[in-house]
Parts: structure tokens; sequence; C-alpha cells
């Protein structure tokens, strides 16, 4: 595991595709190699009541729930982790530049961070955060669900709700996973 001290490792893509699953595999690896790790989820995610990260095949990993990338920083300066894993980056508080920075001093102190996040909203369009953290990435895995519609592998999460906020937490009942011709399709009808 000392090969990916001081590297990002980035797990991206729709919905129900297994970044989470990726993420916690990733951390629990560490863990059993004997590094100091950690994991963090936005407290906006609120689909569990525990301070979990939690996949849709129900394995979970405890985290700390956080709202900023101010608080990932006061974490480390006080406790000095090993590995920060983040989990549903795209919901973190603090502006693109404050978080790239703030990932970008952890990397030079040789801590290697593990995020997995959406790299698109429910329209198609980038989040933010994802796309310019992704050229930092040292190891970058886009992973595809199935689309529900033909079974081919799945490009967006599809919003099966009537909200237009472009953030709505759900899961199964809100969202679903679309091949881009079944998401362009959907948006046609």
């Amino acid at each position: 595991m000392h090969q990916y001290k001081g590297k990002l490792i980035i797990h991206t893509g729709s919905m129900f595709s297994g970044k989470t699953s990726s993420l916690e595999k990733d951390v629990k690896r560490f863990m059993i190699a004997g590094y100091k790790t950690v994991a963090f989820k936005p407290s906006i995610d609120t689909r569990h009541v525990k301070p979990e990260i939690v996949t849709h095949d129900n394995t979970s990993l405890q985290a700390v729930l956080v709202d900023h990338i101010s608080e990932i920083m006061e974490y480390y300066n006080t406790y000095k982790p090993d590995v920060i894993a983040i989990d549903e980056v795209q919901f973190l508080g603090g502006t693109v530049n404050e978080i790239v920075s703030s990932v970008n001093k952890l990397l030079a102190n040789d801590i290697t961070i593990i995020l997995a996040g959406l790299d698109m909203d429910y329209t198609g369009t980038p989040f933010e955060i994802v796309k310019e953290l992704m050229p930092f990435a040292d190891y970058l895995y886009k992973h595809h669900a199935v689309c529900v519609k033909c079974g081919t592998d799945a490009w967006v999460s599809h919003r099966k709700t009537k909200e237009k906020e472009r953030i709505v937490i759900g899961a199964a009942k809100e969202y679903e996973p679309l091949c881009r011709k079944c998401f362009l399709e959907e948006k046609m009808s």
C-alpha cells in the first residue's frame, strides 16, 4: 500500500455505479495495512441516521459528518491521519478553490486521499468540484451503473421526480441510472 502514500484516488460516475463501495474497499484495505484512516461524509446526506457511509449494498463504514472542507482540515491538524476518505464529495461545503487547495495541501503532506462523488447532476451538468479535482488524481476510476431502460453502461443519474433544485438527496425512489441515449430520449418525452 506504500505506493499510494500521498496519492489522490477518485471514484466517480453515476448513482448505483459502485463509487462508495470502491471507496469503502480502499479504506478497509488501508486499515488492514495498519494506516490511520478516517472517512468523512457531508452532513447534507441525510439518507442514514448513523454517522456512516452506507453503500447501496448496505455495507457501511463509520464516518465523521462535516459541512465544510475546513472541518476536515481541522481534523487533520488535530489527529494527523495517514488516509482521508470523503464520500459524496460533490456535497462538501467550501468553494472549489478552497477544496482543491486543501486537497493539494494534504497531498503535499503525504496524506492519501480517497474521494467518491457524482461527476454530473441529474441534468448531465458536471459537478464543478469533481471536474476540478480530476486532473490532480493519481488514480481516477469512472464507474458505470447499468441503464435501467436498455442494460448498457449508465452515464447519468436521471431524476424520476419533478423537483428542479440541483441537490435533492435520494436513492432508487428518486433516481435511476440511464445511458446517454435513454437519458436523451427521456428528456424529449
